[in-house]
């Protein structure tokens, strides 16, 4: 092959997942539209589309039929055939979901968990159950890969979990393991940083370019950062740990934990304790918000208001350090802040520089439970993105 025929077809699988991207992260839209936002013209478009539509991975469809003006231009959707296997395991659970192109789950398991998680169990349980679902519900679908979002420290180079400190995992090669027993391409993340990556996309903060997200899980605290659309992994990936900062208390009659870090006093723990689900381990953050937002006790009113105003102070510091316009909360943060939104935006101002906060919002994670099945699926679609003829 030329070289001159090596940079034609280079720029034209370029061409293919730009236009792939497009409709998965931007939703379907026209080849009319495709047009105008790539700058490629339109037979160009036509080609590129049908060699997608060829290949499985979107689907056209007749426009909208009471458009009256001009010649109608058919929809391009991404093919909700194409999946990628995202997997999220906790303290508590592991949780798997089969995640379309464009971002929707469209199967999900919960398998509870008691004692230690053993990687090797975790391997075989994505297993499993992908070949549940291919011999079944999703029988003649595409798994393209899988991801995994793990709640703790993971090396960007090779996916390797140098330490989940509530998982009890150190050094691990998880995805190797779960690879081998699929056969499928793993990609392995921190899980924070792939539900900042979610909402970026597909959640809140999708209009959003300078963004701080943080998730409180039952393993902690952990967060992800992204500024001018770009995620910011730091050296090696392990940005984002805002549960190991030390916490801003005022009153040393708060402190929960001597010497302790953000996540040992802003806590889901401390929370289902307060309302009595210590001992349910069954209860998810849904149930964990009903019984918050049922309860008349003082004691548990007081407990969601401390840890509200330290996370009050972190975010601040975030704001001062980062400048976002948005902040993004998941997991049960995100239930202490719609215990009051306006009060926690107007407690991290009034503790940040007036400049920095002037355009600040703060918002629930939009994408709920669902947030980090996503995150992990992006890292999961990603080769596929970039080059759809791979």
């Amino acid at each position: 092959m030329t070289m001159r025929a090596t940079s034609v077809e280079g720029v034209r699988r370029a061409n293919l997942g730009e236009i792939l991207r497009l409709v998965h992260h931007r939703g379907p839209r026209s080849r009319a539209v495709i047009t105008t936002e790539t700058g490629l013209n339109r037979s160009t478009v036509s080609d590129l589309v049908s060699t997608l539509a060829e290949g499985g991975l979107v689907v056209e469809r007749e426009p909208d039929p009471t458009r009256r003006v001009g010649r109608p231009s058919p929809i391009v959707a991404p093919s909700e055939d194409v999946l990628a296997i995202a997997v999220n395991p906790e303290v508590d659970a592991v949780e798997i979901g089969a995640v379309t192109l464009g971002g929707r789950v469209r199967a999900r398991v919960r398998e509870a968990v008691r004692g230690a998680l053993d990687p090797r169990d975790v391997a075989a349980a994505v297993a499993r159950v992908t070949g549940e679902w291919t011999a079944g519900e999703l029988r003649g679908c595409r798994v393209v890969g899988v991801g995994v979002a793990v709640p703790g420290l993971v090396r960007a180079e090779d996916g390797v979990v140098r330490l989940a400190p509530h998982l009890g995992w150190r050094e691990e090669r998880v995805g190797e393991r779960i690879a081998e027993a699929t056969g499928l391409r793993v990609a392995v993340g921190n899980d924070a940083s792939l539900g900042a990556r979610a909402e970026r996309l597909f959640g809140a903060a999708r209009d959003h370019a300078d963004v701080v997200y943080l998730n409180g899980g039952s393993s902690g605290i952990g967060g992800g950062l992204i500024l001018h659309g770009t995620a910011i992994g730091g050296a090696d990936g392990y940005a984002g740990e805002w549960g190991q900062n030390r916490p801003s208390i005022v009153d040393p009659a708060e402190r929960r934990t001597p010497d302790g870090v953000v996540e040992d006093e802003v806590n889901r723990a401390r929370l289902r304790q307060a309302v009595g689900l210590g001992a349910v381990p069954s209860a998810d953050d849904e149930a964990l918000a009903r019984a918050l937002a049922a309860s008349d006790d003082p004691a548990v009113a007081a407990e969601v208001d401390r840890q509200r105003r330290i996370l009050a102070a972190t975010l601040a510091n975030a704001v001062n350090v980062l400048n976002p316009s948005m902040i993004v909360l998941g997991g049960f943060l995100a239930i202490l802040h719609d215990h009051d939104p306006d009060g926690l935006l107007g407690a991290v101002r009034a503790q940040a520089l007036a400049a920095p906060a002037e355009r600040l919002a703060i918002r629930a994670a939009a994408l709920g439970a669902d947030r980090l099945l996503i995150g992990a699926a992006e890292a999961a679609f990603e080769p596929l993105l970039a080059d759809p003829l791979a």
